[in-house]
């Protein structure tokens, strides 16, 4: 090789070298926020907003400047209502995309298969959705409601304010709706509510033919007593169930349902005029009259294209989450699981009904708890609220194994389910 061509070839190996690092330095200069959501499947009623509500709030951080210096980078996978597929895509994100964090999931089969996942790999996931409590894992942080925030304080409502004697527990055959009416249950019958007082029933997802089961209900509901129906149905099973009661004329007067699962979205699908006046249970209404709320509404109807799409619970719950965790993040100076999971106990981030929200050392956060009345618009009118913020308890005080334990991940504990009466860290599920 003469002395020019050996000088062209080194610069042209040079060059190569000079591109690949640059690539290589382009391709670290962003922070890929991973978003584990079904957007196909009976669960994509719900979820594929959650996935449009998170592109929105990474939208905003980075038109603030980003994080830590460099621009977020949203990578969506659709574990398709698939509850192992979950796994399979949340490895996916944390191996193969090398994401700092995971914000996802909607029913809580699909985060017990993610858990062990998030574990061996200590990856991040941040749970936006209400829950049935009894867990608390370190790399988890539960910004739904626990049964405390919700499922509790739903029926003390209907037995104080509407006088309700029996109960018909009606979910989706998981373990949400299990757990949350084994608790339901026991609570109830504390409260002096007889056995045959309380009718419980579950049906698979995607259930479509109502007209037995709500049969059921109505006779259920003619003995005299006051009936109310507590729904842990999921997912678009909620459509003909709701038809089927306007069908049978069952009316909020008569047998009100208080649904922990339907929100202003899963609303907008259906004919709300027989529904006027029965209930939902959440911590945040799209009709919350607050400056923080009328700005998330404006940015996301402007960001999704339509002055007409409708935010809901689970979204709040996101956008406090993920602001949690930018928090925590410029708190650390990393996006280091370790360093996120020290900096993000006490962390306190505005929430759109006019407070603010901390994290606690359980890593469920504090929330308030609103009754809402549906309305014919498809929106809830507020009938009650707590008088302040309620710290979510992963562990419920009505069932014998969990009354005992507590969960706090702050050193030297650093535990999910301490048992304050024996002393010991590993009394109950997940730690």
């Amino acid at each position: 090789m003469t002395g020019k061509l050996k000088t062209l070839a080194l610069a042209s190996l040079a060059s190569t070298i000079m591109a690949t690092a640059s690539f290589t330095a382009n391709a670290q200069e962003t922070i890929k926020v991973g978003i584990l959501h079904s957007l196909s499947g009976t669960m994509a009623i719900s979820e594929t907003t959650l996935k449009d509500a998170m592109l929105m709030l990474i939208d905003e951080q980075n038109k603030k400047g980003g994080l830590l210096g460099k621009q977020l980078e949203a990578v969506v996978v659709d574990p398709a209502s698939d509850w192992p597929l979950f796994a399979e895509k949340a490895r996916e994100l944390i191996e193969g995309d090398d994401v700092a964090s995971v914000f996802g999931c909607w029913t809580s089969v699909s985060r017990k298969s993610v858990l062990p996942v998030f574990e061996e790999l200590n990856s991040l996931l941040f749970y936006p959705v209400q829950y049935e409590g009894e867990e608390s894992q370190r790399n988890v942080f539960y910004t739904g409601a626990a049964p405390n925030q919700q499922a509790i304080p739903a029926v003390d409502y209907l037995m104080e304010n509407e006088g309700v004697e029996r109960w018909v527990l009606a979910g989706t055959d998981y373990v949400y709706p299990r757990t949350t009416n084994k608790i339901l249950e026991a609570y109830l019958k504390a409260k002096g509510v007889a056995e045959e007082d309380i009718m419980i029933n579950y049906t698979p997802f995607g259930h479509s033919d109502w007209q037995t089961i709500v049969a059921d209900i109505s006779a259920f509901g003619s003995a005299g007593k006051k009936t109310a129906v507590v729904s842990t149905i999921n997912g678009d099973a909620n459509v003909p169930f709701y038809k089927e009661l306007g069908n049978q004329g069952i009316k909020a007067e008569d047998i009100p349902v208080v649904a922990f699962s339907v929100g202003e979205e899963e609303l907008a699908g259906l004919d709300t005029a027989p529904l006027v006046g029965h209930l939902a249970a959440w911590n945040y209404f799209q009709s919350a009259d607050t400056d923080e709320n009328a700005e998330f509404i404006e940015k996301w109807q402007a960001f999704i294209g339509d002055e007409n799409r409708v935010t809901n619970d689970p979204m709040e719950a996101h956008y406090i989450g993920f602001n949690m965790w930018i928090k925590a993040v410029e708190k650390a100076g990393t996006t280091d699981p370790d360093a996120v999971i020290d900096a993000i106990v006490g962390v306190s981030v505005p929430n759109l009904t006019g407070g603010f929200s901390a994290m606690m050392p359980n890593h469920h956060i504090t929330k308030p708890v609103l009754i809402g009345e549906i309305q014919e618009d498809g929106q809830f009118e507020t009938v009650w609220e707590t008088s302040g913020l309620v710290v979510g308890d992963a562990w419920s005080d009505y069932l014998p194994d969990s009354k005992d334990l507590i969960a706090d991940w702050r050193a030297p504990m650093s535990c999910g389910n301490f048992n304050t009466a024996t002393g010991q860290c590993g009394g109950k599920g997940v730690n």
